[in-house]
């Protein structure tokens, strides 16, 4: 297992990553489970840490992946 101790760009990588994913199963939570102001909350804080488009696309087919196992 690879370790990021001390690495904060590994860091950031995994909370964009695992904020992508929390974001993509909320949304596909139906119900009266779905926390619509967790997912607005960690929608706005995933789009102060992206850079550009191009990152925001790897992160949501990464999110796709790890929630659905499909790539899109």
């Amino acid at each position: 297992m690879r370790s990021h101790a001390g690495d904060h760009g590994g860091d950031l990588h995994l909370v964009k990553k695992a904020l992508a994913i929390a974001v993509l199963a909320i949304e596909r939570q139906p119900g009266p489970f779905q926390s619509v102001s967790d997912q607005l909350d960690m929608k706005t804080l995933l789009d102060a840490l992206i850079e550009n488009d191009a990152e925001l696309a790897h992160y949501a087919r990464a999110a796709r992946i790890a929630v659905t196992g499909e790539p899109g």
